[in-house]
């Protein structure tokens, strides 16, 4: 043993027994923010629509709409969130109150019957929806 070492460890180097949770806390910050930055883009849509294309520009009310997706096999979404047929009545008439003047954009897949898409049509006059809109994307001309 060397003089002068309580412990009775040589030279300068001494045995850390403590955990360093500075590198954890950053990995776990890190992982935070990839979350926080990711979840809004895969809770915008849970289905891939297709939707026509027009050489019209969209107006700004389809951003503020409530919107109802159908996919090519008729899996219907209302506001992102996948409901069944007879589900979406009932979650129209809660989130359009009596008099609302909400507009609801139909975002239908190209290869939709058309049946579908006059389905919830129906439902919106059901309703009493006093605007109703398809969704379609601009063509690009030059």
């Amino acid at each position: 043993m060397k003089a002068g070492s309580p412990h009775g460890t040589s030279g300068k180097y001494h045995i850390q027994s403590d955990i360093n949770m500075i590198p954890l806390i950053d990995v776990a910050l890190v992982l935070l923010i990839i979350f926080m930055v990711i979840s809004p883009i895969l809770v915008e849509s849970q289905m891939r629509v297709n939707v026509p294309k027009v050489s019209s520009a969209p107006s700004k009310a389809e951003e503020t709409a409530l919107k109802i997706e159908i996919a090519a096999d008729g899996q219907m979404a209302f506001q992102g969130k996948i409901v069944s047929h007879d589900a979406l009545k009932t979650a129209l008439s809660q989130q359009l109150p009596p008099g609302s003047k909400a507009t609801l954009l139909i975002q239908a897949d190209k290869d939709v019957p058309f049946d579908k898409v006059v389905y919830v049509m129906d439902i919106a006059k059901q309703l009493k929806v006093e605007k109703l809109g398809v969704a379609v994307l601009p063509t690009l001309t030059q």
